[in-house]
């Protein structure tokens, strides 16, 4: 049985994020992700859908650095650049299909939304670069977790070989959201039930929504003096914003306001079909012939929702003890839902597994 110091249970932001730490400390760790790829519920494609490194974020894509200090300094210590979000211009909205979309002065904005050059994934090949790749396992969930005298040792799940593998960790970070880890993780001994009744309780932000980007060959609404902002009670899209590049790909997006059932019903042709009318009567014809579309349904993605996020699409509120009963002095939650501020955010996702680390830190004395 493979032997660690700290297991990290999740490759996004978060786990990243320890990881960083706890080798800047000197700790050995492993960090092990269910998906075939690090960053979690950041994505950053390229118009075919393929991971790139100036593409269009079908996660997180803003943060604010003046009021969430936490991701500002980490951009900064990794050495990445940042760019306000694309706001000159009028916006439009749409208050119904009978009355049509209507132009007004956009507001400014203060502080500016910020994106980074390369998309959000640039952050999680900055941090994955400077750790060793020999401590950070993509496609290897973790299907169980036994606390013991020694530690806990972590039951890999997946077919094959890699399947029912065994780490004894002295401790464990998990970087996951609560709900989903209580859905996905058996424990021995079981959670104690106040617990498991917070984790099932407990959002996972993002999970119920979708986005849908439109890739073009330029910008023409700012030629004709838009900003690429607008907001329809109208739909399918409730907020729709310029996601072109840094290196200048034009591109629109948009948030869902379909209910996540109902897009499972209509499928993704459909409610592609339905956003590029919205798009075209809102942006004129030119919105109507992307040449590429790109579509994440985070509702559908059984390593971010559960049957219970499509119904629950609250804010993740702070808890005062995310772990009680025994597993409190081994486990350790991390994720961006568990943080005390900015919950859900990126922001949140570097406080949360900065303080995770101080724990397991002060844990190991």
């Amino acid at each position: 049985m493979q032997k660690t110091q700290v297991a990290i249970i999740g490759g996004g932001l978060a786990g990243l994020n320890a990881a960083r730490l706890l080798q800047a400390a000197g700790v050995s760790f492993h960090l092990f992700e269910a998906r075939d790829r690090l960053g979690g519920r950041i994505l950053t494609v390229d118009g075919a859908g393929r991971p790139a490194e100036d593409g269009f974020d079908l996660g997180p894509s803003w943060y604010w650095p003046r009021m969430q200090p936490a991701i500002g300094d980490l951009v900064a210590d990794l050495g990445l650049a940042g760019f306000p979000q694309a706001a000159d211009g009028d916006m439009m909205f749409e208050r119904s299909l009978r009355e049509g979309p209507r132009r007004y002065p956009a507001l400014p904005q203060d502080p500016p939304s910020m994106r980074l050059r390369g998309g959000t994934g640039a952050v999680v090949r900055a941090l994955a670069a400077d750790l060793p790749a020999g401590r950070l396992h993509s496609g290897r969930p973790v299907a169980a977790l036994a606390l013991g005298a020694q530690g806990v040792t972590l039951t890999l799940g997946g077919a094959g070989e890699a399947g029912g593998e065994e780490i004894l960790a002295e401790q464990v970070i998990a970087a996951l959201p609560p709900r989903l880890m209580e859905h996905r993780l058996r424990f021995t001994p079981d959670l104690a039930p106040e617990t498991r009744r917070l984790w099932q309780a407990t959002p996972t932000w993002m999970a119920p929504h979708a986005k849908v980007i439109a890739v073009y060959d330029r910008p023409f609404w700012r030629m004709a003096g838009l900003s690429g902002s607008a907001q329809s009670l109208a739909g399918p899209m409730t907020e729709i914003h310029d996601a072109s590049t840094a290196r200048g790909q034009a591109a629109l997006f948009g948030f869902v306001g379909i209910p996540a059932r109902h897009r499972a019903q209509v499928g993704e042709a459909a409610l592609v079909a339905a956003c590029l009318a919205q798009l075209e009567r809102t942006f004129g014809p030119e919105a109507a012939h992307p040449r590429a579309t790109l579509v994440k349904d985070w509702a559908a993605d059984p390593l971010t929702a559960t049957g219970a996020d499509p119904l629950d699409a609250g804010h993740p509120a702070p808890a005062a003890v995310w772990v009680k009963g025994a597993w409190g002095e081994r486990l350790h939650l991390g994720g961006s839902e568990v943080s005390d501020s900015e919950p859900g955010y990126l922001a949140g996702a570097v406080s949360a597994s900065s303080r995770a680390v101080a724990r397991v830190l002060r844990q190991m004395g």
